[in-house]
């Protein structure tokens, strides 16, 4: 039986803090990751949650003067860079941290890979937004272990997310209160590698009466 991780004994399993999943990414990755040219979409704030180095954020920051700029990872391995004004990098955990204020822009490149409460997450980050503000992120949702995976679809959607299963991704417009109706258990970082062939982190959760998916996770 697989023995699942709450939080803090995930954060410091060796394939959440040691991951390399697109740590050194450019500011390229994320147009060509999540179809998002920062760039050309100039939001006055814009938040990118397991920003690895950081390396993109700097580059953005250059270019968009104007537009203020906030990266979080777990790990403080940021670029040994002082940062520009309009630039702030935090080392927390995405489980835990809370925003200052609302953004135009919330981003995440294969960082829900590695994070326990996926689909928690997904909630926070919504009532993170601006009214008009939108978020796109990098999603497995293999990765995610309900009693019913049709039921988790259709949760998403109820909720207001779009959920681009053959890109793997999922984006939401607009703030929004989101609950799901499943109640979080805790992670397991043993399962292998996910489509990225890098080792990855499954989430396991029970409906909000007890049923649980199928497995031998406990």
């Amino acid at each position: 039986m697989t023995r699942l991780l709450d939080d803090d004994a995930l954060e410091r399993s060796p394939v959440v803090a040691n991951n390399a999943m697109n740590r050194e990414r450019t500011l390229r990755g994320y147009a060509r990751g999540l179809g998002v040219d920062i760039v050309a979409a100039r939001p006055a704030r814009w938040l990118d949650l397991c920003c690895g180095t950081g390396r993109a954020l700097f580059e953005a920051a250059a270019l968009l003067p104007d537009t203020e700029i906030v990266g979080v990872d777990l790990v403080d391995h940021f670029l040994p860079a002082v940062p520009p004004a309009n630039l702030r990098l935090v080392t927390a955990s995405v489980a835990a941290w809370e925003p200052p204020g609302a953004f135009d822009l919330i981003t995440c490149v294969h960082g829900l890979h590695y994070v326990g409460d996926k689909l928690g997450t997904l909630a926070r980050v919504a009532s993170w937004l601006a009214p008009d503000g939108l978020f796109v992120a990098d999603f497995d949702a293999r990765g995610v272990h309900v009693p019913s995976p049709r039921r988790l679809a259709a949760e998403l959607r109820a909720n207001g997310f779009v959920h681009d299963a053959r890109r793997r991704r999922v984006s939401l417009r607009g703030r929004r209160e989101v609950a799901f109706p499943y109640r979080y258990r805790g992670a397991d970082d043993q399962v292998g590698p996910n489509y990225t062939g890098q080792p990855a982190v499954a989430s396991f959760y029970v409906d909000e009466n007890g049923s649980r998916p199928g497995g031998s996770a406990s």
